[in-house]
């Protein structure tokens, strides 16, 4: 029954979700050393808790209503493999929606429950039919990068901002963040379809993968990271007057784009254990580094 809980969670987007909350909370600390308060750690866990609640919530949901498709394109999660009954995953979504919603109500302000409200709605918005917002490929594109991009690093830091009682404005490194993690959460939404393409195609779920095709869209997806580590650069020399340093911030990020750049020149999409293994084994590692080097700019 854990294993099967474990799967469901879908712990690739779980770490995406840790990380991400422990850099935004190690860059408010970094910038307010003084303000360190150690009773707020109780706060700080249970907002991680309500973080993975909102996270099991949304890709429970998807997971509910697309479990048929999963069946040919992800075999191996829970309910299309039949280690989890239908009613079981819908208490577990449900239970996750209550218990974010009451420990975000009860512990951070109006705004951050406004906001984590809105995230579960759209990622709600994203699998339930008849919107089933995931039939759009643009639309769900926006859901994703709106919630894992926008609303989890700029929710996280303002909420760590607040419980240290120190008003919020926007720093250097924090609205880079804000940038590069949404267009990078937005080439996560645009290639997660890409190792399911043969079930999204039989059941005539339209995805900028199923018009592409795999090959074209890496190279669309390369092309947009690259941008971004571009822009990364470029802020980094731009913005050293403003809060950022220099050395981790170039350093880092060129780093990270040469790996790019020696994945797109051996870039193999001919099957689907390689594209599985670009999107999961590649793309979501490069998610994770950003957050690893974030405290340090």
């Amino acid at each position: 029954a854990l294993g099967a809980l474990y799967k469901f969670s879908r712990p690739h987007t779980v770490r995406g979700t840790f990380l991400a909350a422990s850099a935004g909370v190690a860059r408010a600390i970094a910038e307010n050393p003084k303000a360190i308060d150690l009773r707020l750690i109780p706060n700080a866990l249970l907002g991680l808790l309500a973080l993975v609640a909102g996270n099991v919530f949304i890709v429970g949901i998807n997971q509910i209503y697309d479990v048929a498709i999963d069946k040919v394109n992800k075999p191996f999660l829970p309910l299309a493999a039949g280690q989890m009954t239908a009613t079981a995953a819908k208490v577990t979504v449900f239970l996750s929606a209550v218990v974010g919603l009451a420990v975000v109500k009860r512990t951070f302000s109006p705004l951050i429950f406004g906001l984590y409200t809105f995230g579960l709605v759209i990622g709600a918005l994203y699998s339930i039919p008849p919107i089933r917002l995931r039939r759009f490929p643009l639309a769900a594109a926006l859901c994703i990068s709106c919630a894992r991009g926008f609303l989890l690093n700029f929710g996280v830091y303002h909420a760590t901002k607040d419980a240290l009682r120190i008003p919020f404005a926007w720093s250097a490194p924090i609205s880079f963040l804000a940038v590069f993690m949404t267009v990078f959460a937005t080439v996560i939404a645009i290639s997660k379809d890409m190792p399911d393409i043969k079930g999204d195609t039989k059941y005539k779920v339209n995805t900028f993968a199923t018009r592409l095709g795999p090959r074209r869209m890496a190279q669309i997806v390369v092309s947009i990271l690259g941008l971004n580590y571009v822009f990364a650069l470029g802020f980094g020399v731009w913005g050293y007057s403003r809060g950022v340093l220099r050395l981790p911030m170039l350093v880092g990020h060129g780093l990270l784009f040469l790996s790019l750049l020696r994945k797109a020149a051996s870039l193999d999409v001919s099957s689907q254990e390689k594209i599985k293994k670009f999107y999961y084994g590649f793309i979501w590692n490069l998610f994770y580094a950003e957050y690893l080097l974030f405290p340090f700019i």
